[in-house]
């Protein structure tokens, strides 16, 4: 049964997560529409709510030509637009140009660019370099040298992949990071186990987990090329931190952070921190806040690595649920039912 109170809400926030959900229709044009609508907002008084486009049209609305609520609305049209964008990148040789690019899908150069990065954090010159450095890491291990990697991947050379500003280099990465020594410590919290990593610039990864060999696991699939020691002794101390986090909200743990993702993945996770404690955002809210899109915002947040520290789980979905969480509802429930205790948050 649908709340009038929250679909009034979405109305207003003109949600584009509700579309599907609902629609509204407004008694004084006799017109119906998606939550999304653009249109300029009706009276309160004026609207009524209905599950779907049939149920509004059995009480005598007809659908609004504008946000066109019976079929696939605005937003999801230019989604599938970039997927189909996406293909042509990745199918066509040579790449075509963002002119030719637009041309082919129906859009302005301009437009296309706007509706490709809300939805994947890249122009579309970025998302190609993305892929052919995801076709670079996977042709480094077993290729007999760096540059038949290169060229296998479809680069001219090597300079362009030593020119980007990572952790690695290639050479590092085809030699599985020797040399690049990360400490990891473990301990139990009230939330399971807590295993906390660190490489020469900070915390790089904080992993919560049922097991200690769980968490190893999954330590050692995220920096496989990494050499991994234990050091419980000299990380203590920052793992106390990070417990008196869970403990205490209110007491935030001051850790140097090595955060290592793309430049849009380090955007979302930025303005995550800057959710205060005891308050949560919608993935709508998020990306409007960073003129981006709730499914880019929603992949950014599953890539963190940092439990806690990147307070991913401070993002709830639009209809208010908990939504998922990377390592378990249960622990996004329970660090939230913390954080909004009274006296939580500082004051």
């Amino acid at each position: 049964m649908l709340d009038p109170d929250l679909c009034w809400q979405a109305v207003c926030a003109r949600d584009a997560a509700r579309d599907g959900q609902f629609v509204f229709a407004v008694r004084s044009t006799g017109i119906y529409c998606r939550p999304s609508c653009p249109a300029r907002r009706p009276l309160r008084h004026n609207v009524s709510f209905h599950p779907c486009p049939a149920s509004a049209e059995s009480a005598g609305f007809r659908a609004c030509k504008r946000c066109s609520p019976q079929g696939a609305s605005p937003a999801e049209q230019l989604d599938q637009l970039v997927t189909a964008a996406c293909r042509l990148l990745a199918e066509l040789q040579p790449t075509p140009t963002l002119e030719q690019l637009a041309a082919r899908i129906g859009l302005s150069p301009s437009h296309l660019v706007r509706a490709f990065k809300a939805r994947t954090g890249l122009t579309p010159k970025a998302w190609v370099s993305a892929q052919r450095r995801a076709q670079l890491e996977t042709q480094l291990p077993q290729a007999g040298s760096v540059l038949d990697a290169a060229l296998a991947a479809g680069y001219s050379g090597t300079r362009a992949l030593y020119e980007h500003n990572d952790a690695l280099t290639p050479t590092q990465r085809r030699q599985q990071a020797a040399g690049e020594v990360l400490r990891y410590t473990i301990a139990a919290c009230p939330l399971g186990q807590l295993l906390l990593a660190s490489s020469a610039r900070g915390v790089c990864a904080l992993l919560f987990g049922d097991a200690v060999e769980q968490l190893e696991d999954e330590l050692q699939q995220r920096f496989a090329a990494a050499q991994l020691q234990r050091d419980d002794a000299e990380l203590g101390d920052w793992l106390q931190q990070v417990v008196a986090q869970i403990e205490e909200p209110q007491r935030a743990a001051q850790l140097p952070l090595d955060l290592r993702g793309t430049a849009f993945q380090q955007q979302v996770w930025r303005a995550l921190r800057q959710i205060p404690v005891g308050q949560t955002r919608r993935y709508g809210e998020l990306a409007a806040s960073i003129g981006s899109h709730p499914r880019a915002v929603a992949r950014a947040c599953a890539s963190n690595p940092l439990g806690l520290l990147i307070p991913c789980h401070r993002v709830v979905a639009a209809n208010g649920a908990l939504g998922g969480y990377r390592w378990g509802v249960e622990r996004k429930a329970a660090l939230l039912r913390r954080e909004q205790e009274p006296g939580a948050a500082p004051s």
